[in-house]
């Protein structure tokens, strides 16, 4: 690897901008580049690859550095994680760095704390521990501390999951399907499929297997009515369109409009005509209370956490805390008995998060059901089986990057009682 002082100094300047993470480290990224139009290509992924290698493995370098700086985390990021040799930074470094590198690749990992050998905070290890020994949070963690593959879902309303394999292979890209996901296609390299003609047809879209798999529990008829409660950009929205081959109706709803607005265009490439979108102040909003007992499939990806995504989002182990995880848990709740109130008799409501904490998970079903004595639990598993899908993780679905190689999500399903 030939790394230039420029791109040295760069990285420097970017961890700086970074490390208070006040924002999502990808936003703060963004304005990073868009301050410096000039950056090649080659400069922004050195600088990305760095950044988020760095977050990854921050809890470790922090054990082994003293001062932590910006500088020190790059240098021993670089010589410890990219085996770059302390020798090749001799234009940029000190002699004084040079010799200090050199005893960073003898650091044994075992004899670091479970914290910097796991990359999770303190508060967190704590919570895991109370459902999963110490071998188990370790496992989880090393897989948390590696970079997610690039997962496509092929739109089967326009192609066929073997047209886009033909295609990508024959193009030189590594490409195969994905174990779990009937549509999923999952890359070994990071190509801009964004400007792939594929992409730009609506065959395609980039999407975690993981996320494709609550389509298949949703298991959503032609002709049914579907909501999808907290749309977002809307990958769900889409694939639940295409698995009603475009028959029925969707409503995508979500707060926030941007995240709207954002699936407006992919919308247009899918070739779908029957999702709805529509912006709700919140979850009580009038447009909800009118679909009331109507709805055939209610899916609800929760605001959660996101520490499923750990392999994507390494800074979300210092933007959430157990408070955050406390406010989480009140809006779980409440967005989930909202969109209980749509589901027909005879419907199926799904919960689902990214994230492996039981109290935004399995706590939130339990105390649901509590005060909706008229929803069953299904059993996840038995509705995979029934879509040929070979996941079985119980009466959940849950699953995780160690076990799964998917981001960590959770989804329970439950069907209301017919009158």
């Amino acid at each position: 690897m030939h790394i230039t002082p420029a791109q040295l100094n760069n990285a420097v300047s970017t961890i700086q901008t970074l490390l208070p993470l006040e924002y999502p480290a990808d936003a703060i990224l963004r304005r990073f580049f868009q301050k410096n139009p000039k950056l090649g290509a080659r400069d922004r992924a050195f600088i990305a690859e760095t950044a988020f290698g760095i977050l990854r493995h921050r809890f470790f370098l922090e054990q082994c550095i003293n001062p932590v700086t910006p500088r020190s985390l790059l240098l021993a990021f670089l010589v410890r994680f990219q085996n770059v040799n302390p020798h090749e930074l001799k234009n940029w470094a000190q002699g004084s760095e040079i010799k200090w590198l050199q005893t960073i690749h003898a650091v044994k990992m075992g004899s670091l704390p479970l914290t910097a050998q796991a990359e999770l905070p303190e508060w967190l290890i704590e919570r895991l521990r109370q459902f999963m020994p110490d071998e188990a949070i370790l496992k989880l963690g090393r897989s948390l501390q590696n970079a997610a593959p690039l997962d496509l879902r092929v739109n089967t309303l326009l192609t066929k999951r073997e047209h886009v394999l033909e295609t990508l292979i024959n193009e030189g890209i590594l490409a195969e399907a994905t174990p779990f996901s009937p549509c999923g296609i999952r890359l070994h390299s990071k190509p801009t499929i964004n400007l792939h003609p594929l992409f730009l047809s609506g065959k395609i879209e980039v999407q975690d297997e993981g996320s494709q798999l609550l389509g298949y529990l949703m298991a959503p008829k032609r002709g049914e009515m579907a909501v999808d409660f907290c749309a977002g950009a809307g990958g769900k929205t889409l694939l639940l369109g295409a698995l009603m081959h475009s028959k029925g109706r969707v409503y995508a709803f979500d707060v926030y409009e941007k995240r709207l607005n954002n699936l407006k265009p992919r919308l247009k490439r899918s070739g779908l005509s029957n999702v709805h979108i529509q912006r709700i102040a919140n979850e009580h909003d009038l447009k909800i209370k009118r679909l009331k007992d109507k709805i055939d499939r209610v899916l609800v990806d929760a605001p959660c956490s996101g520490l499923g995504t750990l392999r994507r989002n390494p800074d979300l182990k210092w933007r959430q805390s157990p408070q955050s995880i406390e406010e989480l848990k009140t809006k779980q709740s409440s967005i989930l008995s909202a969109a209980a109130t749509l589901v027909k008799p005879g419907g199926r409501l799904v919960y689902a998060t990214c994230s492996f904490l039981p109290e935004e998970n399995q706590r939130i079903i339990e105390n649901f059901q509590s005060d909706n004595t008229e929803f069953d639990l299904l059993d996840c598993s038995e509705l995979m089986a029934e879509q040929k899908i070979a996941v079985n993780t119980g009466k959940f679905l849950q699953l995780s990057p160690d076990t799964h190689g998917t981001d960590g999500f959770f989804a329970a399903a439950l069907q209301r009682k017919k009158r």
